[in-house]
């Protein structure tokens, strides 16, 4: 295997099979939207709906999820947007530097998607945090059906089974990762079988395929639709995933596992509870559990354990891969990150995200204390998503793909509408907990426009108080300075300026290395660069090199590897004999400056709590010399 395959997952796809990849995707891609039935269906008839628990209702209902399916996931997703890869990447951020790299001619818009497309991500964050808490809780209340007298036991127990897993985080995924595939196909073969069972006991409810039941269900509610709609819109929560998790598995496995077991089984599923509530409309209480016999009570419960917590393990580390991606990025300052295998570079942890998201589910599930009430609070960050989605399609299909006008907007528009009435559906709750997710997305989109203006500003700064390198090399080269016989890295972001670091050097050393390299780190809204993309190598003059290192989001940011592929383009960097010197920003915050107060002084608290270059680069510890300036922005 080469060695841009080493560093890049989505390569590794090729060489595996398409059954593996597809259990695989099961595992990963379905634990989301597989554990919806546990609480969508009651949800439906709650009263704030209004909706009145009869045969008609109950058809209509079952019709409405069933082509809610058909058109948002399968029809939008796995057909139309699946097709939208960024060099075999999917998700928030590929699609946003996609959808953003296809209209650069025109800036104002680029600016725009880019923004717009940074918001859809940080909702990403709500949905790690309600998903975890609304699925283990779902599951735990299956012990009320065992005995009533359990049910103040059913938080204690969640919120257990949450600590222990985001404590296990620190280990990785990949020996749970072995058993997430199988547990969650026999999963989706037990949704399948139960919902036949009653099926066969009820075969009235097959009348639901038809879609004219969905459409006059929905239109018979009247001012009350918008609280119907936001019920069914749970059972496509989990959809995006789909998407995101492109770059690990392929379009093709994640089509076939959705296509032949995960929507017949859910299908089969919501069809068989909708002929449960037919016959029997006490069982609306938790119609998931009442569709297994009482023998089976105990089985069903830990089975569905496991597959919240398969669930809750997708979006967890769904917010390790978005943070690291939004760092490489520039809309977040560093973070630690722990690669957790030597296989798979994607496997990582970071335990600040980590306890930040422990105490956000925590924090839900106190507040909430039921999968009822945090129902209300699940769906805006999913539908707000989907509409920001359709939205970056567009321009992908337009400017990406060049198709015509007409015909990209008929790709995207009848989406766009099925999604604003979704999200008008979940809006509604806005007050019942629906303000959650939103306020979370809306406090991280300040935080990460504020730390991508402050850089720019940084930036800014630096260059215009900087002196000029090449100005600066022929004057220093035309001197007497004395000279060490080692190899001198100087890390800067503007590569037209002379480093901080290096005139700090030689201001306090009095001393110039006989190899000098100014090194620019770059990361471009790409996932992938490969190692024939990676450095640029120019000589400035005897003593002087200058290397640009490139990144994709995606990329593992290791500069002493990059920096080996120097060699067959003329530069040799002894690794024993090279010192890396960087410049640690203290950043003041000025009156009348860039961004408002409070954003700079919050600009400059990142900066100084921001983790260590060392680490995040992958730089030898003892080869290192940190020297402090200050900037004013």
């Amino acid at each position: 295997m080469s060695a841009i395959d080493l560093d890049n997952p989505s390569a590794h796809i090729k060489r595996q099979s398409t059954a593996a990849l597809t259990l695989g995707a099961i595992g990963v891609v379905y634990g989301d939207i597989g554990t919806s039935p546990l609480y969508t269906v009651k949800e439906v008839f709650l009263p704030a709906t209004g909706v009145a628990l009869t045969p008609e209702n109950l058809i209509g209902a079952v019709s409405a999820i069933f082509w809610a399916l058909m058109l948002i996931v399968t029809l939008k997703y796995v057909i139309l947007i699946l097709r939208a890869d960024n060099r075999g990447e999917g998700g928030a951020l590929a699609l946003t530097a996609l959808a953003a790299n296809a209209v650069k001619h025109k800036p104002k818009l680029r600016h725009f998607l880019l923004l717009l497309g940074l918001f859809g991500a940080t909702l990403f964050y709500g949905d790690s945090v309600i998903t975890p808490a609304i699925s283990v809780l779902g599951a735990m209340e299956g012990l009320e059906v065992i005995a009533p007298s359990l049910q103040p036991y059913v938080v204690p127990i969640a919120l257990t089974i949450l600590v222990l897993l985001f404590v296990m985080q620190r280990w990785g995924t990949h020996f749970v990762g072995k058993f997430f595939g199988p547990i969650i196909v026999l999963w989706f073969v037990i949704l399948g079988l139960t919902g036949i069972q009653q099926i066969v006991q009820t075969p009235e409810v097959l009348v639901a395929l038809n879609p004219l039941h969905g459409i006059h269900f929905l239109l018979d509610r009247g001012p009350l639709v918008l609280a119907a709609v936001g019920a069914i819109v749970l059972a496509l929560t989990g959809a995006e995933a789909l998407y995101a998790d492109m770059g690990h598995f392929g379009r093709k496995p994640i089509q076939i596992a959705w296509m032949g077991l995960v929507m017949p089984s859910l299908a089969l599923h919501y069809m068989g509870q909708g002929a449960l509530l037919m016959r029997d409309a006490s069982a609306i209480e938790n119609p998931f559990f009442r569709m297994f016999p009482d023998d089976w009570m105990i089985a069903a419960v830990v089975l569905a354990t496991l597959a919240a917590i398969i669930a809750s393990q997708a979006v967890i580390s769904g917010a390790y891969s978005m943070t690291k991606q939004a760092i490489l990025l520039g809309f977040l300052p560093r973070m630690d990150i722990k690669y957790t295998s030597e296989q798979e570079v994607g496997q990582i942890y970071m335990p600040g995200v980590n306890w930040m998201l422990l105490a956000g589910v925590v924090l839900a599930v106190l507040a909430f204390r039921s999968s009822s009430a945090l129902a209300g609070a699940y769906g805006i960050a999913v539908t707000l998503t989907m509409v920001i989605t359709t939205l970056m399609t567009f321009f992908v299909v337009h400017d990406a793909w060049k198709m015509p006008t007409p015909l990209a907007l008929g790709a995207t528009l009848f989406f766009l509408c099925i999604d604003l009435f979704l999200f008008a559906g979940c809006i509604i709750k806005f007050f019942d907990g629906g303000w959650l997710p939103l306020a979370m997305g809306l406090i991280l989109y300040l935080v990460m426009t504020t730390w991508s203006r402050g850089r720019e500003l940084m930036v800014e700064t630096i260059r215009r108080d900087g002196l000029d390198l090449n100005t600066f090399i022929q004057h220093i080269d035309s001197g007497h300075t004395h000279l060490a016989k080692r190899t001198a890295i100087y890390a800067v972001a503007n590569p037209e300026t002379v480093p901080q670091a290096l005139l700090h050097n030689m201001k306090h050393n009095q001393v110039l290395h006989e190899k000098n390299i100014i090194l620019t780190v770059t990361f471009e809204n790409v996932p992938w660069v490969s190692d024939k993309q990676r450095v640029r190598v120019e000589r400035l003059s005897e003593h002087f090199w200058q290397v640009w290192v490139t990144f994709g989001f995606m990329n593992t940011p290791d500069v002493p590897k990059a920096l080996k592929l120097c060699e067959p383009l003329g530069l040799e960097i002894p690794v024993f004999e090279t010192s890396y010197f960087l410049s640690r920003e203290t950043v003041i915050s000025t009156p009348g400056g860039g961004m408002a107060q409070w954003r700079e002084k919050l600009f400059s608290a990142m900066t100084r709590n921001s983790g260590g270059v060392v680490e995040f680069f992958h730089l030898p510890d003892n080869a290192v010399v940190e020297l402090g300036t200050r900037v004013q922005i």
